[in-house]
C-alpha cells in the first residue's frame, strides 16, 4: 500500500508541511534523516540546520524569558536530552525545532529516522529506498506524492589541511563543538562574513579568548545588526582582505593555529594561534539522493516550475524551504512553504482522485 505524502528533511519547512497534511488527514510519513557520524560532519542530522543554532530572536511567538516550563510540559521527556536548560529572552534552535515535531507528531504524523538513499520518480506511485544508522537497516517505500525539504548543508574551503583536521578542531558548527573542552578559554577563528560567521562567532565568545573572523573583503556580507554586534565585542577582531592558506596543527594536538595570506598583497602571510577553526562560509543545498531527477536552478537549489507554488517538474512532487530557497533562507520563510507544499500536495491528491 502506498503512503500518501512522504516528506522528505525535518527542518522547519518539513514539520510545517506534516503539521498541514497531517490536519488534512494524509497520514503522511517524515522521513528525518539517519543518526549516523557522517551526517554529523556534514550538518545533516534529524531536525536541521536551526538544531545547530542558539537564540531564535526572529522567529514570532516566543518572546517570554523563560520557556522552561512549557517545554517540560510540551516535549516527551526521551526527547529532552537535546535541550540545554533554557536561557534568554528567545527560543533556542533546538527547542523550536522539537516543538515542530512534537507539533507533528500530535496531529499523527509518523517518523522514520533513516536517510533517503536512492529515488525513482519516473514510475508512479514513487518508491523510494531509506537507510538507517544500523548497516542492512533499509526499507523500500511507495508514495502518491512527496515533498522534498532536505534543507542545506555547511560548506568547507576544501584546503587538505582543512579537512585533516576535522574531528580534531575544525567544525562548520560552533553550536555543536564550541563549549567542548578543547576550545575553552583559547583563540579560534571563523572563516566567513555572512550572518551565519557573526552568529558563530558571537556564539563562541562565550568559550574562547579571542575569536578572529578572517573574511576575504574590507567590509561584512552580514546583516547590519549582526555585524554591528560583532564589532562592538571586544573580544572578536576581524582578519580584513585574509584568506586561510592552510590549517595549521599536528596529530597530537589537533587544530594550532591557521595561515592567512593577503587578498590583494601577494606574499603577505601571517599565522595566527587558534585551537579551533570554524568555517561559516555558506550552504549547499541536499539534493544529491535525487539523482538528477529534479531541475535544479544555475545554483544547485531545486526549481520551482511555476510562480508562486511549490511545483517541480515532475507532477506530484513538491519542494520546500532551503532546499529550494537560494535567497533568503530563513526558518519562518522555511515553514512559510512547508505549509504551501502541503497544501499543493493536498490538492494535487485530491484533483487526482488519490484522497
Amino acid at each position: 500500500m502506498s503512503e500518501k505524502v512522504v516528506i522528505i528533511g525535518s527542518g522547519p519547512a518539513g514539520w510545517a508541511a506534516a503539521i498541514y497534511t497531517a490536519r488534512a488527514n494524509l497520514e503522511p510519513l517524515v522521513v528525518e534523516g539517519a543518526e549516523t557520524e557522517d551526517n554529523r560532519q556534514k550538518g545533516t542530522l534529524p531536525l536541521g540546520q536551526l538544531a545547530l543554532t542558539t537564540e531564535v530572536e526572529n522567529y514570532p511567538g516566543f518572546p517570554v524569558a523563560n520557556l522552561g516550563g512549557y517545554l517540560a510540559a510540551a516535549i516527551s521527556e526521551e526527547r529532552r536530552y537535546r535541550l540545554a536548560d533554557h536561557r534568554g529572552h528567545g527560543v533556542s534552535g533546538p527547542e523550536l525545532m522539537e516543538l515542530m515535531r512534537q507539533q507533528a507528531v500530535n496531529f499523527g504524523t509518523r517518523v522514520l529516522t533513516h536517510d533517503v538513499v536512492d529515488i525513482d520518480l519516473s514510475r508512479h506511485p514513487f518508491r523510494l529506498t531509506t537507510a538507517g544508522a544500523d548497516e542492512g537497516d533499509r526499507q523500500s517505500i511507495e508514495a502518491l506524492a512527496v515533498i522534498v525539504a532536505t534543507g542545506a548543508r555547511a560548506n568547507y574551503l576544501g584546503l587538505p589541511s582543512e579537512d585533516k583536521f576535522k574531528n580534531a578542531g575544525v567544525s562548520a558548527c560552533a553550536v555543536c563543538d564550541g563549549a567542548l573542552p578543547r576550545f575553552r578559554n583559547k583563540p579560534l577563528v571563523v572563516i566567513g562574513g555572512g550572518d551565519s560567521a557573526m552568529e558563530e562567532a558571537g556564539y563562541l565568545s562565550k568559550f574562547a579568548s579571542k575569536v578572529f573572523i578572517v573574511h576575504r573583503r574590507d567590509k561584512f556580507r552580514a546583516s547590519k545588526i549582526m555585524a554591528d554586534r560583532v564589532l562592538a565585542n571586544p573580544k572578536i577582531e576581524p582578519k580584513w582582505n585574509s584568506v586561510v592558506e592552510e590549517v595549521l596543527g599536528d596529530d597530537a594536538r589537533g587544530v594550532t593555529g591557521v595561515r592567512l595570506r593577503h587578498a590583494e598583497q601577494a606574499g603577505q602571510t601571517e599565522v595566527i594561534e587558534a585551537a579551533g577553526y570554524f568555517a561559516a562560509i555558506g550552504h549547499t543545498p541536499n539534493t544529491d539522493f535525487l539523482k538528477g531527477q529534479l531541475t535544479l536552478n544555475a545554483k544547485g537549489y531545486i526549481a520551482w516550475t511555476t510562480p508562486q507554488r511549490t511545483y517541480t517538474n515532475v507532477e506530484g512532487v513538491f519542494a520546500a524551504g532551503d532546499v529550494a530557497d537560494d535567497y533568503y533562507r530563513q526558518a519562518i520563510t522555511a515553514a512559510g512553504s512547508g505549509c504551501m507544499a502541503a497544501l499543493d500536495a493536498e490538492r494535487w491528491l485530491a484533483a487526482k482522485g488519490f484522497e
